[in-house]
């Protein structure tokens, strides 16, 4: 007896919430505590922006984002939503890294940084992709329109 397809891809799009759990979880022991690391980059991200000495309310302000999209991917009923919302809060992580004097590698390190934002949106993406049922649901109810699924 083989496992079915529609098996695999729940698999699999627990396989991508875990990692985006884990990975942005894992980071929030740096914002969250003031590492000299994250304050750093968070402070030549405001100093860019031109909003001076507001690094810690933009290093909290993310953390919380990417605590909510951990905790709203592990939620079964929320899981389409916390891939949305990892996607967006990585896709301005890939952003300021592209475009800011961050660069793609603020660590030396090889862009271990930027890497893992891009592997965390398309996990993102692919949980999206695979919950897509919860998130037009979630558009209806919240519109009130109804839309097509997409076969």
């Amino acid at each position: 007896m083989t496992a079915s397809p529609l098996r695999h891809l729940r698999l699999l799009a627990w396989l991508a919430a875990l990692w985006i759990a884990w990975e942005l979880l894992h980071y929030e022991q740096y914002k969250l505590t003031g590492n000299p690391g994250s304050v750093h980059l968070f402070t030549v991200l405001t100093d860019w922006l031109g909003f001076h000495g507001h690094e810690k309310v933009m290093r909290i302000g993310v953390g919380i984002m990417e605590m909510v999209a951990a905790v709203l991917v592990l939620i079964p009923r929320t899981q389409g939503l916390g891939g949305l919302l990892a996607m967006g809060v990585m896709s301005g992580a890939i952003f300021f890294h592209v475009v800011s004097p961050l660069g793609i590698d603020p660590y030396g390190d090889g862009g271990v940084l930027f890497r893992e934002a891009c592997v965390t949106w398309a996990a993102g993406l692919l949980v999206a992709v695979l919950r897509r049922d919860q998130l037009l649901a979630l558009f209806h109810r919240v519109t009130g329109r109804g839309v097509a699924v997409p076969a």
